[in-house]
């Protein structure tokens, strides 16, 4: 079990060593058939740690829109970045998703000490940074990217939701469940479904 008293010591450390404007980044959507992947860089201000912050995966839909307002009311920036289906199709997923990390890092204000990168690849930066696997699960800095990121990638959704309600985007996500891919079955891709994903393209 997660413990976020050790996410947030984690960070602590980090910030002692030498590194004191600590930034955290983190994607969400990368297995959907259809919509952006979207990444969040989040940077928490030191000695602030906001209860809820866990990886947003733990954490249900209400579970993470209010750990994203203690976040806001407790960090000094968020940003956000995307790449879209288009791009995907394009780049594929794994550079589209970093991709959408550097769009969500060049867009800070702040002046960056370390980005914290949640996985085994880091996108192009200005600045140091460090590719941390399993980092939604041991920094909270990089947790709470995975909630804004999840957050602001829901409701992207469900907005696209309302210009292709056939889909049902508001509450799969554009995930392949099975009420998607039958949907998919019925009636072909839309504009914001990932063409060159398995599933999409044999429903095209």
């Amino acid at each position: 079990m997660i413990d976020q008293e050790a996410l947030g010591a984690f960070d602590d450390c980090v910030r002692e060593i030498g590194f004191p404007v600590l930034v955290g980044v983190d994607e969400a959507g990368r297995g959907p058939l259809a919509g952006p992947v979207v990444a969040a860089a989040v940077v928490m201000r030191a000695g602030a740690h906001p209860q809820g912050v866990l990886d947003s995966k733990m954490l249900s839909s209400a579970r993470r829109i209010a750990a994203l307002e203690r976040i806001m009311d407790s960090c000094i920036e968020v940003s956000l970045g995307a790449a879209w289906p288009n791009e995907i199709d394009e780049l594929n997923i794994r550079v589209a998703a970093l991709l959408a990390m550097s769009r969500a890092v060049s867009q800070l204000a702040s002046a960056v000490d370390l980005v914290l990168v949640d996985g085994r690849d880091l996108p192009a930066l200005g600045c140091p940074g460090v590719a941390l696997v399993r980092g939604d699960a041991r920094s909270e800095c990089v947790a709470a990217a995975s909630i804004a990121a999840k957050v602001a990638r829901d409701g992207i959704m469900c907005r696209l939701h309302e210009t292709y309600p056939q889909y049902g985007f508001d509450r799969h996500k554009g995930y392949p469940t099975q009420e998607h891919l039958q949907r998919l079955a019925e009636l072909g891709p839309c504009p914001i479904h990932r063409k060159s994903f398995r599933g999409v393209e044999r429903a095209g």
